[in-house]
C-alpha cells in the first residue's frame, strides 16, 4: 500500500530562507526538517521550535508539517492529522494536503482522503504522486476502475514510477486480471529491482496460482531486500515491509504444507515491532496462524510412536537423517463454509431458533456447491476446535463463508461468540469462556481469499444478570448487541477481500423471531442461492426483507472491503 510524499525540500527551504532565530536555525532546524531524522528526534526538535513562539504564518506551518511527518513515521495518524490540519490553517499547500490525505487513507477514511487529494491537486499543477495516492484511496474504497485511471495518469506523467505500476497491478488482480497484474508488477520489478514491495505482491499472485515455490522464492528475496535498507520513502513506516514479507512467505509455506518454515516466519513477524495499522494486522494474523500451524505439525495420536519404540538409526558414515517431510497439503478447496448455531444454553437464556437457522443456511450453501462444516449447540471446547480446524483448512480456499447464530456479546468494545456451556463464576474472567470474533477475522485476513462473515448474534446481552451477580469490580463493560469490529476502528481497516454482516446495526439488538427462524436468517437462507446475484446485492435484498418483516425495528448492517464482485451462486 505504498504512499508517496511531495515537495519536502521546498518546505524546508521555506522555513530557513526567512530570517530565522539562531537556536532554531542552527540547532533544531536540521533535526526538524531532515527526512532522515529519526521520528522521536524530529518530533522533539519541531516541538521545541513551536515552543519558542518565534515563527508565524508560513514558517510555523512548515514546522507543523514536519512534526506531522515525524508522527507519520511512528504510525500515529491522529497526530499527523492534527499537525497537518494546523499547517493547512496557517498556509495550505499541496504537500500538506497530500500528507493529511495519506493519514486519512491509513485510518481507512477513504472518502476524506480523496477530498484532501482533490484539494491538493487544485492548489498546484498536476502531480503524479498525488494521482498515485488518490488511486490508493479509490482502491481502498474498492473502486478499482477509478484507481486504475489515477495510476494511468501517474504513470503517464512518470513512466519510471515502480510503485504506480505495482499498485495498478494490485487493482488489476482484484478485478481478476491476473495476467495484467503480473505484467504490471513485473514492470515494477524491472524499473527498480531493489524494491521488496513488488516482490511481495508477486508472492501473492504465485500463491493464487498454486505456484508455491515461486511464491516462497519471491518472498525470500523481498525479505533480503527489506533487511538491507529502510524504505526509500518516509511515508512507509519502519519494518512494515519486512513484516509483510515474512507474513506472505509464511502463508506460502503454509499453503505448501511446510508448517515448520511457516511457523518460523510467523514467529519472525511477531518478533518485529509494529507501528502502523497494516503491520499490526499482519501480526494479528501471524499470531492466530502460528497456533494453527503448530497444531497441524503435531502428530495425531494414531501417528505417535509407541513409548517403547527405539529411534531409527542413520546408516554408519552418514550424517543425521533428514527430518521427515512436511505433511502434504490438502487439496485446494474452492469454496468453504463454517456454520455454527448455538441455542441450547445451560446457564443463560436459551434461544429456540439458532439451530434451525444454522441448518437452513448450511443447506443453502451446500446447494450452491460449498463444502460446509456445520455445528449445532457447541460447548467451548467443541466450538474452539471446530473453528481452529476450519481456519487451518480455509488457508487453501478461494471463498470462505462464516455464519454464526446464537448469543453474542461485546465486552470492552470487543465481540465474543458464546458457547452453550458459558457460565460466569466469581473470580473468573468473563471472556475466558467465549470465542473472540477478532481471532476468527485475523485468521482469515489474506488478500488472496474472499471472506464473507455473517453474524446473527445481536440479541440482548445474555450475561447481564451474571455480571450483576458477581459484581462489576473487574471494570468489564458488557453491552447489548455487537460492536463494530475493532479492525474497523481508528487506525485500522477491515482486511482486504472481506465482507462482514450483522443481523442489525452495531450496538443494536436483533430479534430472535416468533417462527422457526430469525427474521434475518430466514431471509438470508432464501436469498443465498439466488443465481447471478452479487453478494452485496444479495445482502441488500436481505436487509429490505428484514426491515419489512420487523416493521423497521431491525436494520441489518454490513461493511465491505471486497476487491471485486463476488457471486456465491453461479450466474
Amino acid at each position: 500500500m505504498h504512499r508517496l510524499l511531495v515537495a519536502l525540500c521546498l518546505l524546508a527551504a521555506t522555513l530557513w530562507s526567512a530570517p530565522a532565530f539562531a537556536q532554531a536555525r542552527n540547532q533544531l532546524g536540521p533535526l526538524c526538517t531532515t527526512d532522515t531524522t529519526p521520528a522521536d528526534q524530529m518530533i522533539d526538535a519541531c516541538s521545541k521550535i513551536i515552543a519558542l513562539k518565534v515563527f508565524k504564518g508560513e514558517q510555523l506551518a512548515t514546522v507543523h508539517f514536519w512534526r506531522a511527518v515525524g508522527w507519520n513515521k511512528k504510525g500515529d495518524y491522529a497526530k499527523v492529522i492534527t499537525d497537518a490540519t494546523e499547517a493547512i490553517r496557517l498556509q495550505p499547500n499541496q504537500a500538506t494536503y497530500n500528507l493529511r490525505g495519506s493519514a486519512y487513507y491509513d485510518r481507512g477514511e477513504y472518502e476524506i482522503a480523496i477530498t484532501d487529494f482533490d484539494d491538493a491537486l487544485k492548489l498546484g499543477p498536476p502531480d503524479s504522486t498525488i494521482f498515485h495516492n488518490r488511486g490508493n484511496a479509490w482502491r481502498g474504497k474498492g473502486d478499482h476502475g477509478k484507481a486504475i485511471a489515477d495510476y494511468d495518469t501517474s504513470i503517464k506523467a512518470n513512466p519510471k514510477s515502480a510503485f504506480s505500476y505495482q499498485n495498478r497491478g494490485i487493482s488489476k488482480e482484484a478485478l481478476g486480471d491476473l495476467d495484467g497484474a503480473l505484467a504490471d508488477i513485473n514492470q515494477a520489478i524491472r524499473l527498480d529491482p531493489t524494491l521488496p514491495q513488488p516482490l511481495i505482491n508477486r508472492t501473492a499472485i504465485w500463491r493464487v496460482r498454486g505456484d508455491y515455490d515461486r511464491a516462497i522464492a519471491d518472498g525470500s528475496e523481498a525479505i533480503r531486500l527489506a533487511k538491507e535498507k529502510q524504505p526509500v520513502n518516509i511515508m512507509t513506516p519502519p519494518n512494515s515491509v519486512l513484516i509483510s514479507g515474512y507474513t506472505h512467505r509464511a502463508l506460502a509455506y503454509e499453503a505448501k504444507g511446510d508448517y515448520a518454515h511457516a511457523s518460523d516466519d510467523y514467529k519472525a513477524t511477531l518478533a518485529i515491532g509494529a507501528s502502523d495499522a497494516g503491520s499490526k494486522a499482519n501480526q494479528a494474523t501471524a499470531k492466530v496462524r502460528l497456533s494453527l500451524v503448530t497444531d497441524a505439525s503435531l502428530p495425531s495420536p494414531r501417528d505417535a510412536p509407541s513409548p517403547a519404540a527405539e529411534p531409527a538409526q542413520a546408516p554408519a558414515g552418514q550424517a543425521d537423517a533428514a527430518p521427515p517431510p512436511s505433511p502434504a497439503p490438502a487439496a485446494r478447496g474452492t469454496r468453504m463454509a463454517l456454520i455454527i448455531g448455538n441455542g441450547a444454553y445451560a446457564h443463560v437464556k436459551a434461544l429456540p431458533n439458532p439451530s434451525n437457522d444454522a441448518r437452513a443456511v448450511a443447506k443453502s450453501l451446500r446447494d450452491i456447491g460449498f463444502t460446509v462444516s456445520e455445528g449445532v449447540d457447541l460447548d467451548r471446547t467443541a466450538m474452539q476446535k471446530m473453528t481452529r480446524d476450519f481456519l487451518r483448512e480455509a488457508a487453501r480456499a478461494q471463498v470462505v463463508v462464516v455464519y454464526y447464530a446464537g448469543h453474542g456479546v461485546q465486552v470492552d468494545g470487543r465481540n465474543y461468540l458464546i458457547p452453550v456451556d458459558v457460565e460466569l463464576k466469581p473470580g473468573a474472567r468473563m471472556t475466558d469462556a467465549m470465542i473472540d470474533m477478532d481471532t476468527i477475522m485475523a485468521g482469515l485476513d489474506d488478500q488472496v481469499r474472499t471472506n464473507i462473515l455473517i453474524f446473527d448474534a445481536c440479541r440482548n446481552n445474555p450475561m447481564a444478570q451474571q455480571v450483576a451477580s458477581v459484581g462489576t469490580s473487574r471494570a468489564i463493560e458488557a453491552a447489548s448487541g455487537l460492536a463494530a469490529p475493532t479492525s474497523l476502528g481508528s487506525g485500522a481497516t477491515l482486511g482486504a477481500g472481506t465482507l462482514i454482516a450483522f443481523a442489525t446495526a452495531p450496538g443494536q439488538v436483533a430479534l430472535d423471531g416468533e417462527g422457526a427462524n430469525s427474521p434475518f436468517s430466514a431471509a438470508l437462507a432464501r436469498h443465498l442461492g439466488t443465481p447471478g446475484l452479487e453478494v452485496q446485492q444479495m445482502l441488500t435484498r436481505v436487509r429490505a426483507e428484514v426491515v419489512s418483516t420487523t416493521k423497521n425495528k431491525q436494520v441489518p448492517w454490513s461493511n465491505s472491503s471486497l476487491l471485486g464482485e463476488v457471486y456465491l451462486a453461479e450466474k
